[in-house]
């Protein structure tokens, strides 16, 4: 089968993009695939640079990656591919209206607001929502234009600074306690992962991926709160229509999950949680892509995406 490992892309997130890609390269088991490097700098490489291909691994991150851009293009060529479809990926990549269909199912999430720009900057209404918040862009992800807010003397220009990274930005509530990860493969969880940043206050870029910039270890929880946290990390994974794999991040406070977000498409770099998450329920990395591949092949099958990679003619009228 011969595998196509598409990076880069053009979002905020390229070099983890990049990053992500590499390490999938180095780790795919030659024996069963045909590997081949796709580095994506602008859309219409995707249709020229796949043609041939019989299933995308995707290792692209942001807007055109974990939006349901690069999997509505792919399905439209009939190329198979890793991960959620396109409405989940749509739905996680909007923190505003994952947070909304999260909590009407009643699933714990702090409080925020989503502006969708300057004109609606409200500080009394950060102020009635409380200090300290996060400031991120609503679509944005690896902490790339996040910012944590004590007090508005602080708040516009972190504001302005989401809003250089995103057309809408996401102020939220910060929640105090034991930041964990939970990440799923094919509905089932693996074991739950604590974070603690080493160098500074919080979980921002530099602590996730450089090299010892977080401590991060599988942690054992009671019974009871293990099972909320199951049942969270589950039910959001299904609310939004996720499939094959997801990670979902939490703040446990007083032994509520609280969950912040939901990534698609979460980092596979040598710093990243799931692989982490993966190796400690004795999963290795070559192990772990042979899962994602086998269950993105179910799900594209069950979809009716079959491998058509091989009917040049379509791939070809498509990058007209």
């Amino acid at each position: 089968m011969k595998v196509g490992v598409v990076m880069g892309g053009m979002s905020s997130e390229r070099e983890i993009s990049l990053m992500t890609g590499k390490e999938m390269l180095a780790w795919l088991d030659r024996s069963k695939y045909e590997v081949v490097p796709i580095e994506i700098v602008k859309e219409e490489d995707l249709s020229e640079q796949v043609q041939g291909i019989d299933f995308a691994l995707l290792a692209l991150h942001g807007a055109y990656g974990e939006d349901g851009t690069v999997q509505a293009a792919l399905e439209s060529l009939g190329i198979p591919y890793s991960g959620s479809g396109v409405e989940s990926s749509a739905l996680c990549m909007d923190k505003n209206r994952s947070k909304q269909l999260l909590r009407a199912a009643g699933i714990p999430t702090p409080d925020w607001l989503c502006w969708s720009g300057m004109e609606e900057y409200d500080a009394e209404a950060v102020a009635q929502l409380g200090y300290p918040v996060f400031v991120k862009p609503n679509s944005g992800g690896s902490s790339v234009g996040t910012l944590p807010v004590t007090d508005e003397a602080s708040l516009k220009a972190a504001v302005q600074e989401a809003l250089r990274w995103d057309s809408s930005v996401l102020i939220e509530q910060l929640v105090e306690g034991e930041e964990i990860t939970c990440s799923i493969v094919g509905e089932e969880l693996l074991p739950v992962i604590g974070i603690r940043s080493k160098a500074s206050a919080w979980f921002d870029y530099h602590a996730k991926y450089q090299d010892g910039g977080a401590e991060e270890q599988v942690v054992i929880l009671p019974t009871e709160i293990q099972t909320s946290v199951q049942d969270a990390a589950i039910s959001s994974y299904r609310i939004l229509k996720c499939s094959v794999y997801s990670r979902v991040d939490m703040i446990l406070r007083n032994g509520i999950p609280y969950v912040l977000e939901v990534n698609t498409l979460p980092g596979m770099t040598p710093n990243s949680l799931l692989p982490k998450s993966a190796q400690a329920a004795g999963l290795k990395f070559n192990e772990l892509l042979d899962r994602i591949i086998e269950l993105s092949l179910q799900e594209r099958e069950q979809n009716g995406i079959h491998n058509l990679s091989l009917q040049k003619e379509s791939v070809t009228a498509y990058g007209k």
